[in-house]
């Protein structure tokens, strides 16, 4: 019986080694499988779209989301731009979120006809990786004062514009130097307001790289290596799965009220809901909305780029129309105030900063509006004053009183229905009528009416 089961056994071990190799690839697939690559190249991005004019509200949507993509350890940050620019706070405060972000950043001019302007082409240059697409164009990234610039034929640059277009040649030319970009050119976007369309930037090195659309985008960063804050990564963009992100009720809110056409219009609303309230106390909600609405256009007016002169005018057009009803001044001071109004309307905000000045058309429509109302004051004042008086003293000297008795001296008579006291230097007969000749306290000198 032992002899028969050893020759079993030895066959058993025999088929066991020869299976091995098998086996072992098996396990080792297993393995694999439950524990995952080793070296992944894919994972998730975040996609964050940047359209229209930069603005506080712009700007506090992508430095937020940088904040969350760092938090959720996002292994890279697409930011779609097509903007004609904005304001220079808003841009620079994305371009220091950028700066410090721990995840590498791409900005991608896109798509086919959108455009980095201005302000676009300072985010273009502070992100870890430029991007453009076919038949986008970026520069003109010349600073705007408040004003306008003045024509350089009738007037030198202002030692106040040098210095801000200087500032933002040693700004771009640092982002620059920190990507290793083409620091000449985009001097000359600052001081001569240049342009690039999409193939001459990258001739000029000026951006990375052109791509068509996104998935060529991610193959052709995949691998390259970029320069963060305190280290550098390598970009793993191979299955790299982008997750769109898209401004939320907070970004619409704050795009809202810093609209400077909504802004002026809440000034507006505010100034006349407190001038409201105060002749009317106590009706309240004039007050209340008046003072809300005054608060957010401050809000708005503090993160904008307002001349206070403007503010200041507009204020002062509006008081020397209300003035008008309590000093009646036939024109004269609701004039004055229309005036101070269009053009404190008109400095009010930048109207060379893309995106960020008051329509023409609501500026005219608020100045017709004080037109109706001061046109509505003077013609009522007019009418006041050619209305014969109905009250008081003069009022009483119009009527025309009835003898309630005969008397010689004094007596008594009807007006408004009321008896007065009345003295008479000819005798009156009852029911005669009278004309009133003066009124001495609360007794009327009279006499009779002679046909």
């Amino acid at each position: 019986m032992t002899a028969a089961i050893i020759p079993g056994m030895v066959t058993f071990a025999d088929g066991l080694l020869r299976a091995w190799p098998a086996l072992a690839l098996v396990l080792l697939f297993n393995a694999a499988a439950l524990a995952g690559p080793a070296n992944p190249t894919g994972g998730t991005g975040v996609l964050i779209p940047i359209a229209g004019p930069i603005g506080p509200a712009t700007s506090d949507f992508l430095v937020r989301q940088l904040h969350a993509a760092h938090a959720e350890q996002a292994a890279l940050i697409v930011v779609t731009i097509d903007t004609p620019g904005g304001l220079d706070t808003s841009m620079r405060d994305m371009v220091q979120a950028i700066l410090a972000s721990d995840v590498p950043v791409v900005a991608y001019v896109a798509p086919s006809g959108a455009r980095a302007a201005s302000a676009g082409t300072f985010l273009v240059y502070a992100s870890h990786v430029a991007a453009m697409a076919p038949a986008t164009n970026l520069g003109a990234a010349t600073p705007i004062q408040l004003g306008g610039k003045p024509d350089e034929a009738k007037a030198p640059e202002s030692a106040l514009e040098r210095k801000a277009v200087n500032d933002a040649v040693a700004y771009i030319k640092g982002l620059a130097q920190l990507r290793g970009r083409n620091a000449a050119w985009a001097e000359q976007a600052v001081r001569e307001g240049a342009s690039l369309p999409a193939d001459e930037a990258l001739a000029s090195q000026v951006i990375d790289l052109v791509a068509t659309d996104l998935p060529e985008l991610l193959k052709a960063i995949d691998g390259r290596v970029v320069k963060l804050q305190t280290r550098q990564a390598t970009l793993h963009t191979s299955g790299l799965v982008l997750r769109d992100v898209q401004p939320d009720w907070r970004t619409e809110l704050l795009s809202l009220i810093t609209n400077p056409n909504v802004a002026y219009l809440l000034m507006l609303i505010g100034i006349y809901g407190l001038l409201l309230e105060g002749y009317n106390p106590g009706t309240v909600l004039p007050g209340v909305v008046g003072a809300i609405c005054l608060l957010l256009a401050l809000f708005a007016f503090q993160v904008l780029s307002v001349n206070y002169a403007g503010l200041a005018l507009i204020a002062l057009g509006v008081l020397l129309i209300v003035a008008e009803t309590f000093v009646p001044s036939f024109g004269a001071l609701g004039l004055g105030g229309i005036i101070a109004f269009v053009i404190g309307s008109v400095m009010l905000l930048d109207a060379d900063v893309p995106g960020f000045s008051i329509a023409w058309q609501l500026i005219g429509g608020m100045a017709l509006a004080g037109a109706l109302v001061l046109l509505g004051i003077v013609s009522f004042a007019v009418r006041a004053r050619r209305r014969p008086v109905v009250s008081g003293v003069e009022g009483m000297l119009r009527e025309r009183p009835e003898a309630v008795e005969s008397f010689v001296r004094q007596g008594h008579v009807r007006v408004h229905g009321e008896v007065w006291s009345a003295v008479s230097r000819e005798p009156v007969r009852e029911g005669q009528r009278l004309r009133i000749v003066a009124v001495k306290g609360l007794t009327l000198e009279v006499e009779p009416i002679k046909d």
